[in-house]
C-alpha cells in the first residue's frame, strides 16, 4: 500500500514537471514573434522589442523567412539599410526591422500593431482619396472653361 502511495507522488511529481519544463525551454517570443535564441534585448516595453544578434543580417533574415513562412500578409521590403517585414492581416504585431549595421550586430525591433497606426493609415488614405477628387474636380472645370470659350469663338466666327 505505501508502494502505490509513492507512486501517486511521483506520478504527480511528473506531471507537474512535464508542465513546468517545456515553458521554461520554449523559445522566447514577443507578440506572437519568436526571437532569435542567443539575442540581447536591449528594450522592451508592451509596444517595441529591440534585440542585438551576433548573426549576419542575411542569417537573420532566414531565420525569420522560416518562422514565419505559414503565415499569410506578410511582406518582406528590402531597404538600403534595413529589411523590413511587415504584417497586414490581423497579428497582434506590425512589423520587424532587421539592420544590416553589421558593426555592432545586427538590430532586430519588433513593433506592436497600434490603432494609432492603423488610424493614421486609414485617415491618410480618406484625406488621400478627396484631394484627388479635387484635382479631378479642379480638371474637368478647366477643361469645360477651355471647350467653352473655344465653342464659344467657333460660333462667333460662324455668325
Amino acid at each position: 500500500m505505501e508502494r502505490d502511495g509513492n507512486m501517486k507522488k511521483y506520478l504527480y511529481i511528473f506531471l507537474v514537471l512535464s508542465l513546468i519544463i517545456p515553458v521554461t525551454t520554449y523559445a522566447e517570443e514577443f507578440l506572437g514573434v519568436p526571437l532569435i535564441p542567443g539575442g540581447k534585448i536591449l528594450e522592451e516595453s508592451g509596444k517595441r522589442l529591440e534585440l542585438r544578434t551576433d548573426l549576419s543580417h542575411d542569417e537573420t533574415l532566414t531565420y525569420y523567412r522560416e518562422a514565419l513562412k505559414g503565415l499569410e500578409d506578410i511582406k518582406f521590403r528590402e531597404w538600403k539599410a534595413a529589411t523590413y517585414i511587415e504584417d497586414d492581416g490581423k497579428l497582434a504585431w506590425h512589423s520587424i526591422t532587421i539592420s544590416k549595421d553589421a558593426e555592432q550586430g545586427t538590430s532586430v525591433v519588433v513593433m506592436k500593431d497600434s490603432w494609432t497606426w492603423i488610424m493614421g493609415t486609414l485617415l491618410l488614405r480618406y484625406i488621400g482619396f478627396f484631394v484627388v477628387l479635387l484635382f479631378l474636380l479642379i480638371g474637368m472645370s478647366l477643361s469645360g472653361a477651355i471647350i467653352s470659350r473655344s465653342v464659344k469663338r467657333s460660333e462667333e466666327k460662324k455668325g
